[in-house]
């Protein structure tokens, strides 16, 4: 197959897997393809920083050709690009987590989703920005700069996986990994109209850290154009690692996913919650629209709020959000030369951690006990639960964060990513889904989240939700072709 650059990257990662599988198209010709995509795309965006010299990814590329020749085929991410999200370590790469106080921070080994990936045959060509430390949900930061949207560049990407998601988008990548503790995968897939999964806590093991227990908020999850894509890279990820003590087996059948027969599936709209959670109107709209698609492939659908007290939920979540932070990060703030080069949003959520007692973490956790039993029991009548998966739109990438959603004045930086709390809170799969365009023609998302475990089952309505609106064949009208 004598394929060109946009011909190879206009194609979905299953697809580029079969051909490399079958010897179609070489592993030279695809690295190929997506190097020249992104150095022609990227400086306009900067979704791939720290990209690493052709001439090493090229003869990597080779000798996955001379692997397959011999008859060894890696898996599906044999010869294809990828790009670890900078937050996690990547051996012989730096990893900044977008902090200069880490700009010399070379790594020595491998996370376990890199790990992963490199044994799989992925070749890595660069990272995928994010803000600092990864807090936030604008990426930019110090060490690379601002990623733009890739919808419209004078808008943010979301994050804090915002370069992974405009990477996938502009298709620069075919998949791409990121993590999720506050929306960081759902945020940034709503604003650049692609998916992204944030599986059951542990079904992809995350680590190993120097806390193995108490995180249980931040994951790592897949990005892609489409679904099958999403859950290939879902496939390569998941599964028990004896260093993660949490981790658990999980692994999706792809085939599946046509195959399975979703009958008649009870979807619950949370919606806004019946006000508690402000949502900018235009993301209502374009939801509910995009919720027509659920009744097509022959759901039902009913608005249900659960019955909580939503002001000690997000209580709950500020506290041991808080505590986690300041516990992964005190050492750079009790270093006072480290702590000047701390932005001033990390300094008050570490100072926050820093003050709160353990009773007060306890009664946190007993809200979050609280909730997933609230939720443990909705899911005796629905199915699936769906909500937006951003409140707001794109907003300007020189602002730092909405400072009013829905006319409410939001109190913290992170206040307008509240609706990726009700999942996380509950360590529930959930998937960000594109919605359609705003009447400004802006991406809106949906998410999709499904019972514990059930994450392949989200995946499956998720697929049948795509194949009726045909969400992941809309392009960026800043792509070439």
């Amino acid at each position: 197959m004598d394929a060109g650059a946009d011909e190879i990257t206009r194609l979905g990662a299953v697809q580029v897997s079969g051909l490399i599988r079958n010897r179609e198209i070489s592993c030279k010709e695809v690295v190929a393809a997506y190097l020249n995509q992104i150095d022609r795309l990227n400086p306009a965006v900067n979704a791939i920083v720290a990209r690493v010299d052709s001439e090493s990814l090229m003869r990597q590329a080779e000798s996955l050709d001379c692997e397959l020749s011999r008859g060894h085929w890696r898996g599906p991410l044999h010869g294809l690009p990828q790009a670890p999200k900078d937050v996690m370590p990547v051996k012989g790469m730096v990893t900044t987590r977008g902090s200069s106080i880490y700009a010399q921070n070379l790594g020595a080994s491998d996370a376990i989703v890199f790990e992963r990936m490199r044994s799989g045959g992925a070749v890595f060509v660069g990272r995928t920005n994010c803000p600092e430390l990864s807090l936030g949900g604008n990426t930019k930061n110090s060490v690379y700069g601002t990623t733009r949207n890739a919808f419209d560049p004078k808008l943010s990407a979301g994050g804090s996986s915002g370069g992974a998601a405009v990477a996938v988008a502009m298709r620069m990548l075919p998949v791409a990994d990121g993590t999720d503790m506050m929306g960081s995968l759902r945020t940034p897939a709503a604003f650049n109209h692609v998916y992204g999964f944030r599986p059951t806590f542990g079904c992809i093991p995350h680590g190993p850290t120097e806390d193995a227990f108490f995180q249980q908020f931040s994951v790592a999850g897949p990005m892609a154009r489409n679904i099958p894509d999403l859950s290939m890279l879902f496939g390569v990820l998941a599964g028990q690692d004896a260093r993660v003590p949490l981790s658990r087996n999980l692994s999706p059948d792809q085939n599946a996913l046509e195959s399975h027969n979703l009958g008649t599936l009870r979807i619950g709209w949370l919606g806004n919650f019946s006000g508690h959670l402000p949502v900018d109107p235009q993301v209502l709209a374009t939801c509910g629209t995009a919720l027509e698609n659920l009744k097509t492939i022959g759901c039902s659908l009913d608005e249900v709020t659960p019955s909580f007290d939503y002001s000690s939920l997000w209580k709950a979540w500020l506290d041991l959000r808080s505590f986690g932070v300041a516990g992964a990060n005190m050492a750079l703030y009790q270093d006072k030369q480290k702590r000047k080069l701390l932005m001033e949003d990390a300094c008050w959520e570490i100072e926050r951690g820093m003050q709160l007692t353990g009773l007060q973490i306890y009664e946190a956790s007993k809200v979050r006990t609280a909730w997933y039993q609230t939720l443990r029991e909705l899911f005796n009548r629905f199915d699936f639960l769906v909500m937006p998966a951003a409140q707001v739109l794109p907003f300007d990438v020189d602002y730092d964060w909405p400072t009013r959603v829905g006319g409410r004045v939001m109190e913290t930086y992170h206040q307008w990513l509240e609706a990726a709390i009700p999942a996380t809170m509950a360590g529930l799969p959930a998937l960000a889904a594109p919605a359609g365009l705003s009447t400004t023609g802006l991406p809106v998302g949906i998410q999709i989240i499904g019972a514990p475990g059930q994450d392949f089952s989200v995946l499956q309505l998720g697929h049948a939700y795509d194949k009726a609106g045909r969400y992941s064949t809309r392009l960026s009208q800043c792509l070439p072709f």
